[in-house]
């Protein structure tokens, strides 16, 4: 390995007699340098992004979810549920009833998620956090209240404070309608509101409404089922672990989410749109590596003095092809890095100074273009430039080579 590479390296740093090799040398390192870069640069601003998003969706989304298996409910007063709450590592349990139903203000109305929960849901969330009018309120001695999401707010003309009640329609369950009296195969509730949250998550501003449980029951006609029960965690505590002590404990008739299985959907479209992009680069590497199979075939030509001298001294051509391959690994080798380096220091500019905004101040939930750099990113990086650049070279080498390099 030590005499191959050590031509490999004079050959890569001197001055070659035709001038264009060294250009097409460095036209190649910058090609590896310029794609490094943008894949790092890419892959942390999709990290970044995905930080963002997910930061929102756990404003209201619990830390894990206990949701049955089939069917839409549950009782949570048998034996394993009592356990449950005796869970040395859970903080707050919240039971939840949800359900789709039709609300109407006034001469509006609106098909809304209304969310049931109970007096310790402000514990197990950060529903204060997320507050833009008003404040959260469940219920008093006298009547309930709602609290909706700023898309649900507009589309019913509302906001906190309205001193005309928010109407919840339902229709009756295990009941045919009354084609009379359509009317009277409804269960109406009725509730003020007290509250309006924004999270920038459509899922959750466009439709979902936080009432007491106790409404949702009357209005669903259940007694004391729940749809899911919430968990906030201890602060010491690992969620996945917990997460799987809970389902051994639950057994196989139950679902326990973290919050990202809660949101699968949204996780995977994200993950494959990180990967997308970083195939896509990859084609452009691909591309800016062909610059390589120039330059290694002029190289090889250039140096056929040099082959019938190492050839006089005993090299095989297998010692000569090292040489010339591992110069284009090299190649790639040097660019990975230095396109690493220079992707790392952009992104930490960006995540100090800003440099890239996202638009106008006020129009997006953040001024600057995120960033988020992983360890495990720049490892599949260097992997990935590392075997196309491998491959470059190897292609010119042991097929393109054969004509200057093989014995005749």
């Amino acid at each position: 390995m030590g005499f191959p590479f050590y031509i490999a390296r004079r050959y890569l740093f001197s001055e070659k007699s035709h001038h264009a090799i060294n250009l097409i040398s460095l036209i190649s390192v910058c090609g590896v340098v310029v794609a490094t870069a943008a894949l790092v640069c890419a892959l942390s601003v999709m990290n970044g992004f995905h930080t963002v998003i997910f930061s929102m969706f756990g404003n209201l989304d619990p830390e894990l979810k206990i949701t049955p298996r089939t069917g839409k409910v549950f009782r949570p007063d048998s034996a394993t549920m009592r356990q449950l709450k005796e869970h040395p590592s859970v903080c707050v349990l919240s039971e939840v009833l949800q359900d789709n139903a039709l609300t109407r203000y006034r001469e509006r109305q609106v098909i809304a998620t209304v969310k049931g929960v109970d007096a310790h849901y402000r514990e197990s969330t950060s529903i204060d956090g997320v507050l833009i009018d008003g404040q959260f309120i469940l219920r008093d001695e006298v009547t309930g209240y709602a609290t909706l999401g700023i898309g649900l707010a507009s589309a019913l003309g509302v906001n906190a404070g309205f001193t005309a009640p928010l109407e919840i329609y339902a229709p009756k369950r295990d009941e045919q309608v009354n084609l009379i009296n359509p009317s009277a195969s409804f269960n109406v509730e009725y509730c003020y509101i007290t509250g309006v949250f924004r999270t920038d998550q459509q899922a959750y501003d466009e439709a979902l409404m936080l009432v007491p449980i106790e409404l949702t029951r009357s209005l669903f006609n259940y007694e004391n089922e729940v749809s899911a029960i919430e968990l906030r965690l201890k602060d010491k505590a690992n969620p996945t672990a917990v997460k799987k002590q809970i389902r051994n404990l639950l057994g196989e008739n139950y679902l326990v989410n973290d919050r990202y299985e809660q949101q699968e959907t949204s996780y995977r479209m994200m993950q494959s749109e990180k990967w997308m992009i970083f195939l896509i680069l990859c084609f452009i590497l691909v591309i800016a590596l062909f610059n390589m199979v120039g330059s290694l075939s002029m190289l090889m030509i250039e140096k056929q003095d040099d082959i019938r001298t190492l050839r006089s001294l005993g090299a095989d051509d297998f010692l000569i092809r090292r040489i010339f391959l591992l110069e284009g690994w090299m190649i790639s080798a040097f660019g990975a890095i230095t396109g690493v380096a220079l992707g790392l220091i952009l992104c930490i500019l960006q995540e100090e100074l800003g440099l890239i905004k996202m638009g106008e101040a006020g129009t997006f939930v953040i001024d600057n273009y995120p960033v988020e750099v992983a360890p495990t990113d720049l490892l599949v990086i260097l992997a990935a430039v590392l075997s196309i650049g491998f491959l470059s070279a190897w292609y010119p080498v042991y097929y393109l080579g054969d004509r200057w390099i093989r014995k005749p």
